[in-house]
């Protein structure tokens, strides 16, 4: 299947000929232009790597010293070639560093979301809107029944609580939104952060981009709390899926989670239904192709209008 006969869905991932590359290639391959640090965008031993300067820190400390491996760091908004393509990176507002691909080959602008949402996030880089004429979007949440709600008013509805509460969230982009709207939201309340993500945080914090007044993990000070907030990634919130003196909550913007957990806190980093479609009314295409996701919903939502649809 391709984009225009310009990029190339392959078992690896997108492959644009013209500027012998892939887009977040799914295994390692000679050439990879990565959008985000997320292990499902950005596999390790790479030959050579295009990303934000976040993006590689996030890899380098996941990843460790790859020997074959060869970073190009890039800057939003600063174009550069490979081959003929011009190749340019803007904000995807998905988490730092996280970039939308815009190529420009042969008269034709094509625009690579990756991952990305449009909801405020003071945490990250602001989304920003790219006119193109084809548009390769994600399509998680592409569904009607998808409106994320305001993230703060669900953590309000948590504070009310009057409980110790363990947030489950992804170690990279989720965890660092939520310690930021707790600690700017709610400055009365402790957070507390497993040391899984306090690495993480470290680098939020050196690309200037502050958290807020987060305390390291200590269990006794935990459990002497009346009204605390524990931030542990995935694999840390099983630990807790007995434990009957937290409320236990997994950010997710799914309707339901993959973990045991005593409720969902419906706070997500991809854009929700109408995200999308604002997407794609101020980007203007003449054609979409969906990805990470079922493009179904949005090829019959725009099945009367004049731009065409195809789910990659």
């Amino acid at each position: 299947m391709t984009v225009n006969n310009f990029l190339t869905k392959t078992k690896s991932g997108l492959y644009c000929f013209a500027g012998d590359f892939y887009l977040d290639p799914v295994r390692s391959m000679h050439r990879a232009v990565v959008s985000h640090a997320h292990g499902d965008h950005a596999v390790a031993n790479n030959g050579l790597v295009y990303c934000t300067a976040p993006t590689k820190a996030f890899m380098d400390h996941r990843h460790g010293l790859r020997l074959f491996t060869q970073f190009n760091v890039v800057e939003y908004g600063k174009p550069f070639f490979l081959n003929d393509v011009s190749i340019t990176f803007y904000p995807a507002g998905h988490m730092l560093g996280s970039a939308q691909i815009l190529m420009e080959y042969a008269g034709e602008r094509y625009l690579y979301t990756g991952d990305f949402k449009t909801q405020a996030d003071t945490s990250c880089e602001s989304f920003e809107y790219i006119k193109c004429d084809h548009l390769i979007t994600e399509t998680t949440f592409a569904s009607p029944e998808y409106e994320h709600p305001d993230p703060v008013k669900v953590l309000e509805e948590l504070a009310a609580e009057n409980v110790n509460v363990v947030i489950g969230a992804y170690a990279i982009g989720k965890a660092q939104r939520i310690s930021k709207l707790i600690t700017e939201k709610f400055p009365e309340i402790p957070v507390y952060v497993h040391p899984e993500i306090i690495p993480f945080n470290d680098i939020y914090s050196s690309f200037g981009f502050d958290l807020g007044t987060w305390k390291p993990y200590r269990r006794t000070e935990f459990k002497e709390q009346e009204r605390s907030f524990y931030i542990v990634s995935p694999s840390q919130f099983r630990r807790f899926s007995r434990n009957k003196n937290v409320l236990k909550v997994f950010a997710t913007g799914w309707k339901q989670s993959y973990y045991e957990c005593d409720r969902v806190l419906p706070i997500s980093d991809h854009a929700d239904w109408n995200g999308l479609l604002e997407m794609i009314r101020q980007c203007n295409p003449s054609k979409i192709y969906t990805v990470h996701g079922d493009g179904t919903f949005l090829k019959q939502h725009l099945s009367d209008s004049k731009i065409s649809v195809e789910i990659l």
